[in-house]
């Protein structure tokens, strides 16, 4: 690692590279600044202390000169080796601040829902635990203790790690933490009951007979759970369908959950949309304004259909895995149903393939019967 004796005209001097890059200071051993990509730079601290390393923002070089960040930087030096608590380092380091920024970066990269869902892991689960504490100080142990501290909400815990994890890569991009430090690597999430449900064919029968009795007085609700059950799309992705998605037999969507995606329709699919009335742009327009309906509209009717059919543990998200139960059923492989599906990942797909254990049982009692004769 270069060195060389650090000042402010040196310091303003570096240019950016395409990945960060460290300067170490000559005058005092173990201070140094840090190059951004992004142009930032940040006056460090980077020491070896009874066999642990340390590492440690002291300022921000477009705020803090080099004089004053190498006095911040003696003593913080100094309490280390005395085992003294350092001296106190800026707000903008401070855990609360580091995670505002990485949530104005990702603005654009997460989907609208996702970005308020995760504000409110951030908020509700991450923040009690970490607000005041400066992002460079936290380590796996602390984030063990955080997520142990959330086991009576597994679900939460689960959900919030990936957060705290994002937050942390950033906080090594923007060189407030050392490159691969992420504390959150390693931290075994809980384990969970699944909540996949599958309709059984019986199950399939109640619902059909209850959907065929309700499509006088609710047309277009029923043809809404048809379609999920007929094309295994998620319920935002059919209670926003926009008639324009709808061509030469398929839906197009211009936006799902992993971006733009083919849903492939059956014949049985396509009659419902034909049946359909295009009167507005949306295939389930809202009763006022220019909007589709909410989800809540199929939730609402859902619950009390399912009540009647007697299948009060099911949810709307079960059709969907129900859909692509009965596809593995016919021998489709888990490729194909993934994209049947829209999974960006195929590992997102394997847990659908558990229905296939009663396949395998049934073709275990046909070889038996054959080769038991």
């Amino acid at each position: 690692m270069p060195r060389t004796n650090l000042t402010d005209a040196r310091v303003t001097a570096f240019k950016p590279r395409k990945t960060k890059y460290d300067i170490r200071d000559a005058k005092l051993r173990g201070f140094g600044v840090r190059v951004l990509p992004s142009g930032g730079k940040r006056f460090f601290v980077h020491c070896q202390h009874r066999g642990e390393r340390v590492w440690k923002i002291v300022g921000d070089a477009g705020a803090v000169s080099v004089i004053e960040a190498r006095s911040r930087a003696a003593g913080t030096l100094a309490a280390v080796r005395r085992g003294e608590p350092a001296l106190p380092l800026p707000d903008e380091t401070l855990f609360e601040a580091v995670a505002e920024t990485v949530f104005e970066r990702y603005e654009h990269l997460w989907k609208p829902r996702t970005l308020v869902v995760n504000r409110g892991y951030l908020k509700k689960q991450i923040l009690p635990y970490f607000a005041g504490r400066q992002v460079a100080d936290i380590d796996r142990r602390d984030v063990g203790k955080w997520f142990a501290s959330l086991h009576a909400t597994p679900v939460a815990a689960d959900r919030s790690m990936p957060v705290l994890s994002v937050i942390m890569k950033e906080a090594e991009a923007m060189g407030l933490r050392p490159e691969g430090s992420n504390p959150c690597r390693g931290i075994r999430r809980y384990r969970r009951k699944g909540r996949e449900r599958f309709l059984s064919d019986d199950e399939l029968r109640r619902l059909s007979r209850k959907l065929t009795a309700w499509s006088t007085p609710h047309p277009r609700q029923v043809a809404a759970i048809r379609l999920l059950l007929l094309t295994g799309c998620r319920k935002s992705e059919i209670s926003g369908l926009r008639w324009s998605e709808y061509r030469e037999g398929h839906l197009f969507l211009r936006d799902s959950k992993t971006g733009p995606r083919t849903v492939w329709l059956s014949d049985p699919a396509r009659k419902i949309l034909d049946s359909l009335e295009r009167t507005r742009r949306w295939v389930f327009p809202a009763s006022s304004g220019n909007r589709p309906v909410s989800t809540a509209w199929l939730d609402g009717f859902w619950w009390r259909l399912r009540a009647e059919a007697g299948l009060e543990d099911v949810r709307l998200h079960d059709l969907r895995h129900t859909h692509a139960s009965i596809a593995l059923r016919q021998g489709e492989t888990v490729l194909a149903i993934g994209k049947l599906l829209g999974h960006a990942d195929p590992a997102t797909t394997l847990k659908y393939t558990h229905p296939a254990d009663v396949a395998a049982m049934e073709a275990a009692e046909t070889v038996g019967a054959i080769l038991g004769n």
